[in-house]
């Protein structure tokens, strides 16, 4: 695998990261114990291509917890475990407008808006204990680990700080619950879902997620098939249309790719066929995104020319000569 750095994408690396590591707005997640003792002055990026090549800058290697970016991918299991349909009845497709950690369903189906949120997240996390039971983490761990390339692990303190405060997050199970949505022990499932928050990834890690999920589900350096294709188009259109919490609308209209966000401070981005981005910075706006992510982002995507709508259609003109 390339990890030098290439003329074209390491000069965009080099200058979003100059442009924004000073900036101190923000601050780390703070309900959260373990969350709020992170350093707030960490700061990664990485983009990794599709033909293998990493690029990467600042503290990119610097392990922090999944958090909600653990939602897309195991979204993309649950597609592929029991089907697009089935998922649909349980959890659907919407932005919602609210926050994260609301605890509202759609009126006309009292199911969850989207699985981005909590509610639809928890209710994925469901879907994986209906199929994996008592296996259910320990398969998505792996599928995560195919992802990235190399073996993951939790974070048992950061597993621990949100078993013990996580309550909302018990009651949004129990209502799922109560209206049909889960079908399982809630504390069974909600503690899944806590476990998968508490995966420890990298600007790197995400970045090579991000283009197993460009490259089509398969992971570009291993060439191991890790998610169904259609599971993937799926996928990436919710990432597209609620993965930045409810600054999804101003995202795909600023940045304009598939991309999710966690309170731990990390963003992974996908360009299709082309290439994963990933982030790190703790310091969180009031949605709950992190503040240099989100501007490290609309650098590396405006000088790339990497939006889904962009006229000239600069992606392909730009980014391809700089793959290999």
């Amino acid at each position: 695998m390339q990890e030098e750095t290439s003329y074209g994408i390491g000069n965009v690396l080099n200058a979003a990261y100059a442009r924004h590591r000073d900036n101190v707005a923000g601050a780390p997640a703070d309900y959260i114990p373990e969350l709020a003792a992170v350093d707030p002055n960490r700061f990664g990026i990485a983009v990794a291509t599709v033909d293998g090549a990493l690029h990467k800058i600042g503290d990119a290697d610097y392990p922090f917890t999944i958090q909600s970016i653990s939602k897309a991918f195991v979204y993309c299991l649950a597609l592929e475990l029991i089907g697009r349909d089935a998922v649909l009845e349980r959890v659907g497709v919407e932005p919602s407008g609210d926050a994260f950690n609301a605890i509202v369903f759609d009126p006309h189906t009292n199911r969850a808006f989207n699985p981005m949120v909590n509610a639809g997240a928890i209710t994925v996390a469901g879907i994986i204990h209906d199929v994996a039971g008592a296996g259910a983490f320990d398969f998505i761990l792996e599928r995560l680990s195919d992802a990235a390339g190399h073996r993951l692990e939790m974070d048992e303190a950061v597993y621990r700080s949100e078993a013990e405060t996580g309550h909302r997050n018990r009651a949004i199970g129990h209502l799922l619950r109560n209206v049909g949505a889960l079908k399982g022990n809630v504390d069974d499932v909600v503690d899944l879902y806590f476990r998968q928050c508490s995966i420890l990834v990298t600007a790197s890690d995400l970045a090579r997620m991000g283009a197993t999920l460009a490259h089509v589900g398969e992971n570009p350096v291993t060439g191991r098939q890790v998610f169904d294709l259609m599971a993937v188009r799926n996928t990436l259109a919710v990432m597209f249309t609620c993965g930045m919490y409810d600054y999804s609308g101003n995202w795909a209209y600023d940045v304009g790719v598939p991309a999710k966000s966690g309170v731990g401070g990390g963003i992974v981005g996908v360009v299709n066929r082309q290439l994963g981005i990933g982030s790190f910075s703790p310091r969180l706006d009031a949605k709950g995104n992190s503040v240099r992510g989100i501007a490290a982002f609309k650098d590396i995507g405006d000088e790339l020319g990497l939006h889904l709508f962009d006229c000239s259609n600069a992606g392909s003109a730009f980014v391809r000569p700089f793959l290999k």
